[in-house]
């Protein structure tokens, strides 16, 4: 691949519900089961992927939160996903909703293009 046709990164926007087990937990549970049950598992399992978290049962019966992954590549999203499964928190805390899977500007790249974006001050 030419230097200027690298790979981009991979963004998943995980749409997930939280279960009755999640819910029942307190928030200091809740916390040491990432810390222990979740990150480990990722780490040992893949590098180059970073997570933010966004609550959304404020607006949404159906969706309760949205997790957003942005890995460096599809390898390391497919590592990450592998990880995530083998933990309580994919269907036991968490129902998986449905997964949204891109890479930023791909229409720019395909047809070599600026990409176009907004921008206010």
């Amino acid at each position: 691949m030419p230097a200027d046709m690298t790979e981009p990164p991979v963004t998943a926007f995980m749409l997930v519900k939280t279960t009755p087990e999640w819910l029942a937990l307190t928030v200091q549970q809740r916390v040491d089961a990432f810390t222990t049950q979740v990150l480990p598992a990722i780490e040992a399992r893949t590098t180059g992927v970073r997570s933010r978290f966004y609550d959304t049962e404020f607006y949404s019966a159906r969706v309760t939160d949205v997790w957003v992954w942005e890995a460096e590549d599809h390898h390391a999203y497919q590592l990450l996903i592998d990880a995530l499964r083998e933990t309580p928190f994919w269907d036991r805390y968490f129902e998986i909703v449905d997964l949204l899977v891109g890479t930023e500007n791909g229409y720019a790249r395909s047809y070599g293009l600026e990409p176009v974006a907004t921008i206010t001050t």
